[in-house]
């Protein structure tokens, strides 16, 4: 528990994902297309992915990934996400860490 929460504060934006996993795929694309260039942690790649994994359950993650995390914070999952972006709330969170408009 205390990598993902070590990672997850390292950086401004940062997502728990799976390389093959298509939901993951579509919040990179928001963020891509909102000027923002999360961290990204593929855990299916990491040694302790089945552990990061747990962790992101114990966390409160409805499935494991995508896990988004903003300034240190759990953000959610894809409808978390999604949601607050329709709502017009997801931009001025991402705001301080786009880096184009």
């Amino acid at each position: 528990m205390e990598k993902v929460t070590s990672l997850a504060s390292e950086k401004g934006v940062v997502l728990f994902s799976k390389s093959s996993c298509c939901m993951c795929y579509a919040v990179k694309i928001l963020f891509r297309e909102l000027g923002v260039a999360p961290t990204v942690h593929e855990i299916d790649q990491d040694p302790e992915g089945w552990e990061m994994e747990k962790a992101l359950k114990r966390l409160g993650c409805n499935g494991p990934v995508p896990a988004i995390f903003i300034g240190g914070k759990l953000v959610g999952s894809t409808n978390e996400v999604m949601s607050l972006h329709l709502s017009g709330g997801l931009l001025p969170m991402l705001k301080p860490y786009q880096t184009m408009c």
